[in-house]
């Protein structure tokens, strides 16, 4: 008799648990790459990835990593509730001069929960056209 009682119990939890993650969060971004062109060196590397939460449950951004330490991004702080938009902000040391190609990776609770951004573009150095 205990073991039905378990049994019932444990197939009511994952019925309940199944039935929890019907809604998902989905992100959208109005653009996957950001393209600096071309920019002189020591201008401002900040550029800003805008998204929108298209699913049906608050969108969460556990972590945003990029390729090298010369790329910054930073993520929102909070949840990014259904229908609503964010951003992710990046920085790229524009110090360096030469062509620009890396990825943003962005972790989340989203439908897809990797997505990887790219930033490109070229700095050029100071005095050449």
């Amino acid at each position: 008799m205990m073991k039905k009682v378990v049994f019932v119990l444990f197939v009511g939890l994952l019925a309940l648990n199944v039935k929890a993650q019907d809604k998902t969060a989905k992100i959208e971004f109005k653009s996957e790459t950001v393209d600096y062109g071309e920019i002189a060196k020591g201008s401002d590397g900040t550029r800003t990835f805008e998204f929108t939460n298209t699913g049906d449950a608050p969108l969460i951004i556990s972590k945003v990593s990029s390729s090298c330490g010369c790329t910054i991004p930073k993520k929102p702080e909070g949840p990014i509730l259904p229908g609503k938009t964010g951003e992710i902000q990046v920085k790229y040391d524009t110090k360096r001069v030469g062509p620009i190609r890396k990825a943003i990776t962005v972790i989340s609770n989203a439908d897809t929960p990797t997505k990887v951004l790219k930033i490109k573009g070229t700095i050029k150095a100071e005095g050449t056209k």
